[in-house]
């Protein structure tokens, strides 16, 4: 996990963490609604907004440096908590080749259903959904719910923080006067603005996928994908319901043997 830190996505953790708390400060430091519920002794709001900023960050750095699921040997693709990789072997019909396990072209590791290969982290990742560069890490079966509660208190953190901003854009007689007066709390609201927008749309769609069962790899390439390109366009062999797809998306922390259900589907 420290060697992590120091990679190439160590520039990208500290421009985060920067631009977290440079934000948080202008709010603080201008007239906004959180400066005037601390000059009137009411630190509730400040304190709650403190807190969020402090767990979204401390979220950040969870979904950034944990094992998304890397593949680490052939041994490992049996470690399943549904079954052995003996038994899933005879449970498959002799015509089901898609349900084969494939040795990787990069790592030559044995892949599980639903792993793939991120040349980025040059590792074979279990039931790959992206790789995400602002944390430099992939996203994949042992962070995903971590990465949607992220998004949750991210989402929470910079729409709050654009309201806030707003409340202290104060009027000038002049367009000079007015950007010298709230050019610091306006970067805060644009940089606040830009991120709501993208992390509310990320949120959105990683919801929807979560209660269908389905990656982002998987929604993007299901026509390339040999376990998948054979089914028809809305059909979904993961698929259980919305209510048990969230259930297991958000409460399973063990490893799922995905050809089992393939089948049984």
């Amino acid at each position: 996990m420290c060697k992590n830190m120091f990679k190439s996505g160590c520039l990208v953790r500290t421009v985060h963490v920067i631009l977290t708390w440079l934000t948080t400060l202008a709010l603080f430091l201008h007239n906004t609604d959180l400066r005037k519920c601390q000059e009137r002794g009411d630190l509730f709001q400040p304190v709650m907004f403190s807190s969020v900023v402090l767990l979204s960050v401390l979220l950040y750095f969870t979904v950034s440096l944990m094992d998304p699921g890397f593949v680490l040997s052939d041994s490992n693709t049996k470690g399943t908590s549904v079954d052995s990789n003996e038994e899933l072997e005879q449970m498959i019909p002799q015509d089901h080749s898609s349900l084969k396990q494939r040795r990787c072209g990069y790592c030559f590791l044995l892949q599980p259903m639903r792993a793939k290969h991120c040349k980025m982290c040059k590792r074979c990742v279990r039931r790959f959904d992206h790789h995400c560069p602002w944390i430099d890490n992939c996203v994949g079966e042992r962070n995903h719910k971590w990465f949607l509660l992220y998004l949750c208190v991210q989402f929470v953190a910079v729409s709050w923080g654009l309201q806030a901003s707003w409340s202290g854009l104060v009027f000038a007689p002049t367009w000079q006067q007015w950007f010298t007066q709230n050019g610091l709390l306006l970067g805060a609201f644009a940089l606040t603005a830009v991120f709501s927008v993208v992390v509310l749309l990320l949120l959105c769609i990683h919801i929807y996928l979560a209660s269908v069962n389905t990656t982002t790899w998987e929604f993007m390439s299901r026509h390339r994908i040999v376990y998948l390109k054979h089914c028809d366009t809305e059909e979904n062999p993961f698929d259980r319901g919305v209510i048990c797809n969230l259930w297991d998306f958000c409460c399973i922390c063990g490893t799922v043997a995905w050809e089992r259900i393939y089948i049984r589907h």
